[in-house]
C-alpha cells in the first residue's frame, strides 16, 4: 500500500499556492520527497511570510502550480494534515484524500491540540525531516504528516477503506482557529455575534467542510 503525503504553504487563508510539497510512504516507510516553490498568483501576505518565511523574492521567476503540480499528480491516495485545505489549493489532483486531523482525533482521542507540531511533540513521533528546513515549510511538514499517518496505521491497524471512510466524515469543530475571534467557542460566538459567522461562510472561500459544516450548526442551534 502506498500514500501520497502532500503540503502547500500559501499566500494566506484564502489561497495562492507559494510551496508545494510531497512524500510517498511505502510500506511504512517514508519516500521519494519533493518540493517545489511557486509564483503564485497574488502577494504574499504579511502574516503568511511570518509563518512559512517564504518572501516574494524567493518565489519570483518560479513556475506557477498549474505547472508545477504536473508531477505530484497520478497518484490513487493523498494524505493531508487538514486535507480539505490543501485539496482546495490543489484542484487537479483526482486521487482520493485522506485527512489526518479526522484519522487523529479518531485514535488519540483527548489530545490538547490536534495542530501537527502539537501531535508530533505530544505522541512523540519518530520523524526526521530535513534539518535545514523548519515547521511551515511544506517538505518539513510532509515528513511529519508521513510520520503521524505510520503512527495511526500502526496504532490502528486502518485500511485505506477505513481511514477514508473517516476522511468523508463531518466534524464538529468547536473552536475558531483564525480571525478576530480566534480560540474562542464557536457556540459563543453563534450567540454574540452571528453575523461575523455568516460573513465567513460567505466571503471566506478556503473555509473547510468540517468548518462550514461546525459554523451552520451552531447558528442553526
Amino acid at each position: 500500500m502506498s500514500f501520497r503525503v502532500i503540503d502547500t504553504e500559501t499566500c494566506g487563508f484564502n489561497g495562492g499556492v507559494v510551496e508545494i510539497a510531497s512524500v510517498d510512504v511505502v510500506e511504512g516507510v517514508i519516500t521519494q520527497p519533493m518540493s517545489d516553490l511557486v509564483c503564485p498568483d497574488r502577494e504574499i501576505s504579511p502574516q503568511a511570510m511570518a509563518v512559512h518565511q517564504i518572501t516574494e523574492e524567493m518565489v519570483e521567476g518560479k513556475p506557477r502550480i498549474a505547472v508545477a503540480v504536473r508531477r505530484y499528480q497520478g497518484h490513487p491516495y493523498y494524505v493531508a494534515h487538514n486535507a480539505a485545505f490543501d485539496r482546495a489549493m490543489l484542484p487537479e489532483m483526482n486521487g482520493q484524500w485522506i485527512c489526518t486531523v479526522k484519522l487523529a482525533r479518531e485514535v488519540f482521542p483527548g489530545q490538547p491540540s490536534y495542530s501537527l507540531q502539537n501531535l508530533r511533540h505530544s505522541l512523540n513521533l519518530d520523524t526526521h525531516p530535513p534539518a535545514h528546513l523548519h515547521p511551515h515549510r511544506a517538505l518539513y511538514d510532509c515528513y511529519v504528516t508521513a510520520s503521524l499517518l505510520i503512527r495511526i496505521q500502526e496504532e490502528s491497524g486502518l485500511s485505506a477503506e477505513e481511514m477514508l471512510a473517516i476522511a468523508e466524515r463531518p466534524t464538529l469543530l468547536r473552536t475558531l482557529k483564525f480571525g478576530k475571534y480566534r480560540g474562542q467557542k464557536i457556540s459563543e460566538i453563534a450567540s454574540q455575534d452571528p453575523g461575523y459567522l455568516r460573513w465567513m461562510l460567505r466571503e471566506v472561500s478556503s473555509l473547510s467542510a468540517d468548518m462550514k459544516y461546525s459554523l451552520n450548526y451552531f447558528l442553526d442551534k
